[in-house]
């Protein structure tokens, strides 16, 4: 039987999406605030329910080669970048800088 994965979001992704829920509170409303957090929801279990599912990156630092993006529906601006550890996944939101990130 197979491991389940683990999630582990980072700290800077947490505060990501909860600011990105607050603007689109403050300019579009409660409607618009609850189809983000449902997409960014989604996009996550997407993630976890089959990692390798995301498109790999092409970075030069080592460190970096095997960051994955994932695209969350309804919101073409936010990607969610992660990264396989054995059976954790990292999610960072794409406007971070990588590279001090990961």
């Amino acid at each position: 039987m197979k491991p389940s994965s683990q999630l582990v979001l980072a700290d800077a992704a947490v505060a990501d999406v909860l600011e990105q829920t607050d603007w689109y509170l403050a300019q579009s409303g409660q409607a618009l605030a609850q189809r983000w957090e449902k997409a960014v929801t989604s996009a996550v279990l997407r993630v976890v329910k089959n990692p390798a599912a995301g498109t790999k990156c092409t970075f030069r630092p080592a460190e970096l080669r095997h960051v994955r993006r994932a695209t969350i529906a309804g919101f073409p601006k936010h990607l969610l970048f992660y990264r396989i550890h054995g059976s954790e996944i990292r999610v960072v939101h794409g406007a971070r800088d990588l590279e001090k990130l990961f």
